[in-house]
């Protein structure tokens, strides 16, 4: 017991000494430093969004329809991105919006990169008939197009924020078992592996003490690839109906309600999908910028 609780002193010492270096290389990205920061802004706004939203989002001003954005004629100074046909303020709309994205995008990812991974990890370690089990388990889930299948889930189980995360979590775990199980398999081979089970550590302590540590880089970098893809999930979902209430402000639903609109209020299309894009392109970004920091391999 004595070698064993000073192999687990020495991790720890280990991982504290490598955190100030990796800290380090991280904000030498650009990559990871510019599409944090906006990650970060997105965050700050979805929090404040009653705080930092000018107007109410769902406040109608008939009078003030199609109002243009500032710079062109006939602009309200008051509605800085314009205003869409019922009068609404599209940069409150658009605020609020992003509160639905970015707890689709957290939420949904957490909870699948959760499953994925405790699935990945007894495949990869227990090898044999559990490995064959939810090897073909994810075989199969994957033979199904993943966004009409998220349609359907959805319109089985009821539109709302919750069905939306749990259709995202049903559908993208696959994702996260195939590649943590690939990590896993190459870990267990490892040296420390084998140092580990001679010094009589448990299946338990084996697997989330020594090697779901190693595979967590890469899980970092596939969980934020995933917040990419469930902020598109939502918003194909609230653009059909499948979302939230109609009441609540979403960019895919303001992406229906610009389409209608398009010849007259061009702005009310144009700001959610460029908030949409920016989003996509910087969860992406952060995730490529992860992936080749935190594999060793790769920052050489």
């Amino acid at each position: 017991m004595a070698e064993v609780g000073a192999v687990q002193d020495l991790n720890l010492v280990n991982q504290r000494r490598h955190l100030a270096p990796l800290a380090r290389v991280l904000l030498r990205d650009p990559k990871i430093v510019i599409a944090g920061g906006f990650i970060a802004l997105l965050l700050v706004l979805a929090l404040g969004a009653p705080w930092l939203a000018p107007h109410n989002p769902l406040e109608q001003d008939l009078m003030g329809a199609t109002l243009p954005p500032i710079g062109f004629a006939d602009a309200d100074p008051a509605h800085v991105f314009g205003t869409d046909g019922l009068g609404r303020d599209v940069l409150s709309r658009l605020i609020h919006g992003t509160r639905v994205s970015m707890t689709v995008a957290f939420v949904a990812a957490g909870l699948a990169a959760l499953v994925g991974s405790l699935l990945g990890l007894m495949a990869g370690y227990r090898r044999g008939a559990v490995d064959a089990v939810i090897s073909r388990l994810v075989d199969i889930w994957m033979s199904f197009p993943p966004v009409l299948l998220s349609i359907l889930l959805v319109a089985v189980i009821g539109s709302g924020l919750r069905s939306v995360i749990a259709a995202i979590v049903v559908i993208d775990w696959t994702r996260f078992c195939r590649v943590v199980r690939a990590e896993t398999m190459a870990q267990a081979h490892m040296d420390y592996v084998v140092a580990a089970r001679a010094l009589g550590f448990t299946h338990g302590a084996i697997l989330f003490r020594e090697i779901l540590p190693n595979v967590v880089p890469v899980l970092i970098a596939l969980v934020t690839l995933e917040m990419g893809i469930a902020v598109v999930v939502e918003a194909i979902l609230s653009f059909v109906g499948l979302s939230v209430s109609s009441d609540t402000p979403t960019w895919g639903g303001m992406i229906a309600e610009g389409r209608q609109t398009l010849h007259q209020a061009w702005w009310v299309l144009a700001a959610p999908l460029v908030a949409l894009f920016a989003t996509v392109v910087a969860f992406n970004q952060l995730g490529d910028g992860l992936a080749r920091s935190l594999d060793p391999v790769l920052r050489r």
